[in-house]
């Protein structure tokens, strides 16, 4: 039976010490090129491939892997631009450091306790909006696993990555505001990750977990005061599109002038529903975003939105994790956002402005 070759016979083949060979495949500067290059010859020669990685982390006290944590299952992440604009970000930095990526989501959007116990992380990244009260929080801590939190959790001694939804929200609002609508409703993101569908009763507001959701509600209600809103299971298009048929096909008397959307996806959900019902955009509806996200499918409808810089978010994150790998105290941060005017906002419908006078 063969047996996998070992560092030491690739040592003795190249005529070289155990430790020169280790340097070599680290990639050390401490071994000139041609030594290098014979260590390499012999491992070829003796089908070695490189030293056990599992081996090498246990001696440096790293795994060499940040995990990501996703709340929501990967299946949305993946269609939403700006999750991926934001583990993109992550990535970039990360692969920098040489140190790898681990996605982790459930069903429904975590990961099981047994995997987080066993899963070998040097530090964790809750990437998109993570609660504080997830259990997998007070495992990592229990382990010791350096946190970062994009948005969420608020934990004291974890340092958060957070974007100004509430003001972006708000100069969303008076922009619809200043252009005389006053029948406005909301689309919201997911308060809590347990698939809801429908009008945001009292009850369930105070129920509201996701910071990002709360901060963006309250945006809209600095201009508006309280205002109809309706939760989604999950941000994708066709929830958005599902929102909007709820909202927009009742009587013209009853119907919003102005929808604001938490996302971009829900907002492009939103423009589908008034095609499919004949409400022209923005003659007899507005209809706005968050989050900047690239939509070219949309074009030449250019959505009115807020542009948050997500990549930049992702870096930010990412940094911050290595400087608590590296024994550091990052602060916490908050990245400014702009509002971009498009083609999906406009006045309010002359029914509008007849009912207010």
């Amino acid at each position: 039976m063969s047996t996998r070759p070992t560092l030491a016979a690739v040592a003795a083949r190249a005529g070289v010490s155990p430790s020169t060979a280790s340097l070599a495949f680290a990639g050390s500067p401490k071994v000139a090129p041609a030594t290098r290059e014979r260590v390499f010859a012999a491992a070829a020669e003796l089908g070695y491939a490189g030293p056990d990685p599992l081996a090498a982390s246990l001696r440096r006290g790293r795994s060499g892997v940040v995990g990501a944590f996703i709340g929501e299952r990967l299946l949305y992440a993946f269609r939403d631009p700006v999750a991926l604009q934001l583990l993109d970000g992550i990535s970039e930095v990360l692969s920098a450091h040489d140190v790898g990526l681990l996605l982790l989501a459930g069903d429904v959007g975590r990961p099981s306790t047994s995997q987080i116990a066993r899963i070998p992380l040097d530090a964790a990244i809750f990437a998109t909006c993570g609660l504080e009260d997830d259990p997998a929080v007070e495992q990592l801590r229990a382990r010791g696993v350096p946190i970062v939190a994009v948005e969420g959790p608020e934990l004291e001694g974890v340092p958060m990555i957070d974007i100004d939804d509430r003001g972006g929200t708000r100069d969303l609002a008076r922009h619809l505001h200043d252009l005389g609508h006053r029948r406005v409703e909301v689309v919201t993101m997911p308060l809590r990750l347990d698939g809801t569908r429908g009008p945001v009763t009292p009850k369930r507001r105070a129920l509201a977990h996701y910071r990002d959701v709360r901060h963006r509600m309250e945006g809209v209600e600095d201009v508006f005061g309280p205002v109809p809103m309706y939760e989604t299971p999950s941000n994708a298009v066709h929830e958005g599109a599902a929102a909007g048929r709820v909202l927009l096909d009742v009587p013209a008397e009853r119907r919003p002038t102005a929808i604001i959307a938490q996302s971009d996806v829900l907002a492009a959900g939103v423009l589908q529903a008034a095609a499919e019902l004949g409400i022209r955009v923005p003659e007899d509806l507005s209809v706005v975003g968050f989050d900047g996200a690239d939509l070219h499918w949309l074009a030449p409808t250019q959505l009115t939105t807020v542009v948050q810089p997500s990549a930049e978010k992702g870096r930010a994150a990412a940094r911050a994790a290595m400087e608590l790998v590296e024994g550091g105290t990052p602060e916490s941060i908050v990245l400014p956002v702009s509002l971009r005017i498009g083609t999906t906002s406009g006045p309010s419908p002359s029914s509008d402005r007849t009912a207010r006078r």
